[in-house]
């Protein structure tokens, strides 16, 4: 799979008006931030030793809407999480709905201060209903400490996408993307960004191009113009970027003649539904542009790791239009990129970087990059408790991971804790030390979009084959998708496996399928698989691959722990291109 050779394909130098030779100096592959990171927003910090920093969207994840940081544009630090503790959004807690939670952050720093502005959506509500929308401010001037963000400050506005902007005279603004049915374009208003209180009405600037759901609206100031860039043609394979641009902010508002200024629509490029963008500039002037893209090809079938970030090149110059180096490609060449630097604060992984056997050694933390399905229950979780060091115990949740009906959070919530899949290949296997007592008690592994979009596999305790009364464990499969999935099974463990730790794994096996298996842990004993699923159960909505471990005692009474050891997670490579109707690994 890993073709090496493949490193040196020439890629064709695109014209741009005066983009000379020697700023092609550089290449980097798309995506900057793999895995479920969607929505992207950036922006450069010159005086936070020059940083850049993107924010990506989170939907029920917990904590949610991460950030991360990076000094080079290629290796990105997680920073940590604005949405950190359960108390800053207590909504979150009661969200409906796969694809409910947080939409579209946009991050902007502004006179020493860093603003997240984002929409809390409850996605099982009618887009007319107004609770639908919750839209709320986070600030913090120490972005490095996370538990400094701001509680929510809530404004009022009927829609999603919201961003904010500042003029010359200090007046602050809310540009958004309005969700009445009968009046769908992006709207305006001065907003008090302390407090949330509205100061204006809102005025409609611009409708698009006339493509589906015209969103993701951010205003840039440039040459004494307003520039107004936004989504349109759904998330999908029609997606693209817009701009149009007015010398008073608010309009006429008059369309590029170029739209759309990036897409990979009616493409065959293995990167598709590029769109949703954000501007900035590095510190040398040259203008950058990151989008949520999706590694499907035109096919648009199979496409786990969801809506990630991709990064490009733009030139914009003086009195024109920011033109962005088209199509986004997994390998590309542009600016020269800043120079080569590491030396970021914080303890967070890179997002590439895998978690290397940890072991949940007394008095550590969770890991950060470590996220739940909603708030967590905290006494679900210990690190190393009493008796059982270097493990992370699961007390069941009566739920499942599908829950109550697949789309509701329910009682108790779910005891259910993961990672993000960020890479195309990948191992990921735990040691689980678990000896159920009660029947249909079960801990295990799964491959997690949603509650109603997943895989488990795990230990469980049933009727034994040759009786109704006598209980042994079994491994069991399950899954749920939108499409047919692998039929559920239950096998008897071996019963020398009985009584020990055993090592589950999940596993991908080429770019479309993914398997389960179990060993004894720690013996030479070969790896057993069990189960196959297929990408494409998870490929859907807006979120994107989890890999995790779960306990739940099935609605029953069941209080029987789960211990998890050698949590180890390793990218086996990325799948970045077409090749002749082939995908080859360029990494």
């Amino acid at each position: 799979m890993l073709l090496s050779a493949f490193r040196s394909l020439a890629v064709p130098i695109l014209a741009f008006p005066g983009l000379g030779a020697a700023q092609f100096l550089n290449s980097f592959y798309n995506p900057i931030l793999p895995g479920p990171h969607p929505d992207p927003s950036c922006v450069f910090v010159p005086e936070h030793d020059n940083t850049f920093y993107c924010a990506s969207s989170s939907f029920n994840i917990f904590p949610g809407i991460p950030i991360h940081a990076s000094q080079d544009l290629i290796n990105w630090r997680l920073v940590g999480n604005v949405l950190n503790r359960p108390t800053q959004l207590p909504e979150l807690a009661i969200s409906v709905g796969s694809t409910s939670g947080i939409w579209a952050p946009t991050l902007r720093y502004h006179n020493g201060t860093f603003y997240l502005v984002t929409t809390m959506v409850h996605d099982k509500r009618a887009p007319e209903d107004p609770s639908r929308w919750d839209n709320i401010i986070f600030t913090t001037k120490d972005l490095w400490n996370e538990s400094s963000w701001s509680d929510a400050v809530h404004f009022d506005f009927q829609g999603y996408d919201t961003s904010p902007w500042w003029d010359e005279e200090g007046n602050e603004y809310i540009v958004g993307s309005h969700a009445y049915r009968v009046e769908v374009g992006i709207h305006l208003a001065k907003v008090d960004l302390k407090t949330g209180k509205r100061k204006s009405e809102w005025v409609n600037l611009w409708n698009g191009t006339g493509g589906l759901a015209p969103e993701g609206p951010h205003i840039y100031k440039k040459d004494g113009m307003h520039y107004l860039m936004i989504a349109e043609g759904g998330t999908g394979l029609g997606h693209m970027q817009t701009i149009a641009r007015s010398k008073e902010l608010y309009g006429p508002y008059v369309p590029n003649p170029a739209n759309p200024i990036l897409s990979n629509a009616n493409t065959t490029e293995y990167f598709q539904a590029v769109g949703h963008a954000d501007l900035f500039k590095d510190q040398r002037g040259n203008w950058w542009g990151v989008a949520l893209s999706i590694r499907s090809g035109p096919e648009y079938i199979t496409y786990p790791m969801g809506r990630e970030t991709v990064l490009t090149n733009v030139t914009w110059e003086k009195d024109a239009w920011p033109i962005f180096q088209n199509p986004v490609r997994g390998s590309m060449r542009g600016w020269q990129l800043p120079r080569l630097r590491q030396n970021l604060p914080g303890d967070g992984p890179f997002v590439t970087e895998g978690d290397n056997n940890l072991q949940f050694k007394p008095g550590s933390k969770m890991p950060p990059q470590f996220i739940y399905w909603r708030a967590p229950v905290p006494e679900n979780y210990a690190i190393s408790p009493e008796g059982h060091p270097n493990t992370l115990r699961l007390t069941p949740s009566r739920l499942n991971l599908t829950g109550t009906d697949g789309n509701s959070p329910g009682p108790g919530g779910q005891t259910f804790v993961a990672r993000r899949q960020v890479d195309t290949l990948f191992s990921y296997s735990v040691d689980m030390d678990y000896k159920p007592t009660a029947a249909f008690e079960e801990a295990g592994i799964t491959l997690f979009l949603t509650q109603n979009h997943h895989a488990r596999f795990g230990i469980t305790l049933l009727p034994s084959p040759n009786s109704t009364t006598t209980l042994t464990p079994h491994f069991t499969f399950h899954a749920i998708s939108y499409i047919p999935v692998p039929p559920s099974l239950t096998i008897p463990i071996p019963p020398a496996w009985h009584n020990i730790p055993l090592t589950l794994q999940l596993r991908t096996v080429n770019t479309t399928h993914y398997s389960f298996g179990a060993k004894p842990a720690g013996g030479k004993e070969p790896m057993k698989i069990f189960a196959y699923v297929a990408g494409e159960i998870i490929s859907w909505g807006f979120t994107g691959g989890l890999v995790g471990v779960y306990a739940t005692s099935n609605g029953g009474e069941g209080k029987t722990e789960a211990f998890v050891g050698n949590w180890r997670y390793e990218g086996l490579g990325q799948v970045r291109e077409h090749w002749d109707g082939m995908r080859f690994d360029f990494e």
